[in-house]
C-alpha cells in the first residue's frame, strides 16, 4: 500500500511546529529586514531542476525554503513595501490557511460546511456596500477575474442565453469605462468575445475621474453610429492616483440607457468601512455587480477576490450549467444547490472564504476601517512633506492613499533609476506611474504596518539622494 502520511506523526509534527515558531516571528520581525531582495542567479538555477523521482526529507525542504524562498519573495508584508497595490496580510489569515489547507475541501459545491462560510462572506460584502440583502456573489482570485465575470453578467443581461449557445452573433455592444480604467477591464472585454476596441475609454476630468459629459457624449454617439451599449464600468479607487468616478451619475446614466452598472472597486471597497471616507462610494449601492479585493486593504493573505451580483438569478444563469455528473439531489452530499460552481467559471476551488471569514471576524470592521484611515492619513501626511519641499512636487490630487510625486528637473530615466535603487537596496519599494507623460513615484499606502516613521525615511531618503 502507497500512502502520503507518515508512520510516524512526531517527525512531522515536530516540524511543523518549527515551521509555525518561525513564521511568527518572521512576522513579528519583518521591519528589521530589507523590503525586497533580488533573486541570485545561483538560487534561480536551482529551480530549474528536473521532476524529482526519489523523495526528499521534509526537513530538507524546509531549509532549503529557509535558505533559497523565503529571503526572495515579493516583501509586500514590510512596511515599507508602497509599490502598486498589495495587501500587507495579517496572522490570524495565516493561520486560516494551515486550517484550511489540513481540511482540503473542495469549495465548487457539495452540500458542505465551506459553502456556507462562504455565503456569509459574500452576505458580508454585500452589507457593507449597502447592496440587498438578496446579493448574490462568489469569491476568485481576485479583481481581474471578478471582473470579467461581471463582464459575462453583463453580456447575458444584454443577450441572455443566445450569447452563451451562439456567442455575441455580431452584435456590436460597447463598453464604458474612465480613462483610467485597470487594465483587466480591458482584458475582459476581449476574453469575453467582444473585442478589446468594445470598450470605450472616457476622457478624466479634473481630479482624474470618468468625465460625465464626455461619456454622455460618446454614449449617443454609439447609438447613431448603430452601436449597442450594454455597460459603463465605474472605477472606485484607480490604481494610478486612487480616483473614484462620481457613482451617483454612473448609476443615473446607467438606469436611464439601460445599461449594467459594473464598478471594480478593487481595494476601494473597503474605503466603506471608514466613516471618513465611506461617502467616496455613493452610488456603488446601485450598482449591478462589484469586483474588489479581501487581499488589499482587507489584509487578507492572497488570493482573496470577490464578485457582488445584484441579481443572483442572472449570474447563476450566466454560468450554470446542467450535467448528469453534477446533478442536483434534494438530501445527501450532493445537496444545497446553488453550488458556487454554478456562480462562476471554476469547479476546483479552494476553502478561500475561511481566511476571509476567519479575518473579518478577529479583527471587526471597525478595525478593518481603521487600517483604512490610518493608511489614507499617512498618506496626506507623505503629500504634506512633498509639498513643503522645494526639491519634490505632487503630480496628482491625493484623494484616498495613493500619492504620485516627482523630483523637481528629474527626467523620467532618473525616476525611474531613483525607484530601482531603492528597491535593491532593499530600503522601500514604492513603484511608478506616468501622469500626464511625466514620471511619477508612486507611494501606494495600504500595508497596516506602515507608520509615520516609515514615511518620514522614505521622504529623507529620496531627498538624500537628490
Amino acid at each position: 500500500m502507497s500512502t502520503l502520511d507518515p508512520k510516524d506523526w512526531s517527525d512531522l509534527r515536530a516540524l511543523g511546529h518549527r515551521m509555525m515558531d518561525d513564521m511568527i516571528d518572521h512576522l513579528a520581525n519583518i521591519a528589521a529586514g530589507p523590503v525586497w531582495r533580488k533573486t541570485p542567479e545561483a538560487v534561480r538555477a536551482g529551480f530549474q531542476a528536473p521532476l524529482p523521482a526519489a523523495p526528499t526529507a521534509p526537513e530538507a525542504l524546509y531549509e532549503s525554503f529557509g535558505a533559497n524562498i523565503q529571503p526572495y519573495v515579493t516583501g509586500n508584508t514590510h512596511p515599507r513595501f508602497m509599490g502598486w497595490v498589495h495587501g500587507g496580510g495579517n496572522p490570524v489569515s495565516m493561520l486560516a490557511e494551515l486550517l484550511a489547507g489540513a481540511m482540503n475541501a473542495n469549495c465548487g459545491g457539495r452540500d458542505h460546511v465551506g459553502i456556507a462560510v462562504e455565503r456569509q462572506v459574500i452576505a458580508w460584502a454585500a452589507e457593507m456596500l449597502g447592496m440587498p440583502a438578496s446579493t448574490g456573489g462568489v469569491l476568485l482570485t481576485g479583481s481581474s477575474m471578478a471582473n470579467f465575470c461581471a463582464v459575462l453578467c453583463a453580456r447575458y443581461k444584454a443577450l441572455g442565453e443566445a450569447g452563451r449557445t451562439d456567442g455575441i452573433g455580431g452584435k456590436k455592444l460597447t463598453a464604458y469605462a474612465s480613462a483610467g480604467v485597470h487594465r483587466c477591464v480591458t482584458g475582459a472585454l476581449d476574453m469575453a468575445g467582444l473585442g478589446a476596441a468594445a470598450l470605450r475609454k472616457i476622457p478624466l476630468d479634473a481630479e482624474f475621474r470618468m468625465d460625465i459629459a464626455a461619456l454622455r457624449i460618446a454614449i449617443e454617439a454609439d447609438k447613431a453610429a448603430g452601436f449597442t451599449p450594454f455597460l459603463l464600468v465605474g472605477t472606485a479607487g484607480s490604481v494610478d492616483v486612487g480616483a473614484f468616478d462620481d457613482l451617483v451619475a454612473l448609476a443615473d446614466i446607467a438606469a436611464d440607457q439601460k445599461l449594467w452598472l459594473h464598478v471594480d472597486a478593487a481595494f476601494g471597497a473597503l474605503a466603506a468601512l471608514s466613516p471618513r471616507h465611506s461617502p467616496n462610494l455613493a452610488g456603488i449601492e446601485r450598482a449591478d455587480s462589484v469586483a474588489f479585493d479581501f487581499h488589499k486593504w482587507a489584509q487578507v493573505t492572497y488570493d482573496a477576490g470577490c464578485l457582488l451580483v445584484r441579481d443572483r438569478d442572472l449570474e447563476f444563469a450566466t454560468f450554470s450549467q446542467a450535467t448528469n455528473y453534477l446533478a442536483a439531489a434534494t438530501r445527501g452530499l450532493a445537496g444545497g444547490q446553488p453550488w458556487p460552481c454554478d456562480l462562476g467559471p471554476d469547479l476546483s476551488r479552494g476553502f478561500r472564504a475561511l481566511k476571509i471569514w476567519m479575518t473579518l471576524s478577529a479583527y471587526g470592521s471597525a478595525q478593518l476601517g481603521g487600517v483604512v484611515e490610518t493608511t489614507c492619513a499617512l498618506a496626506q501626511r507623505l503629500a504634506a512633506k512633498v509639498r513643503a519641499s522645494n526639491q519634490l512636487e505632487l503630480l496628482a490630487p491625493v484623494k484616498l492613499n495613493i500619492v504620485c510625486f516627482g523630483v523637481a528637473g528629474f527626467s523620467n530615466e532618473q525616476t525611474d533609476e531613483l525607484v530601482a535603487d531603492l528597491q535593491e537596496e532593499g530600503l522601500f519599494a514604492p513603484s511608478t506611474t506616468t501622469i500626464d507623460g511625466r514620471r511619477a513615484i508612486r507611494a501606494a499606502i495600504v500595508n497596516h504596518r506602515t507608520d509615520e516613521a516609515d514615511i518620514d525615511a522614505l521622504v529623507t531618503e529620496i531627498l538624500r539622494r537628490v
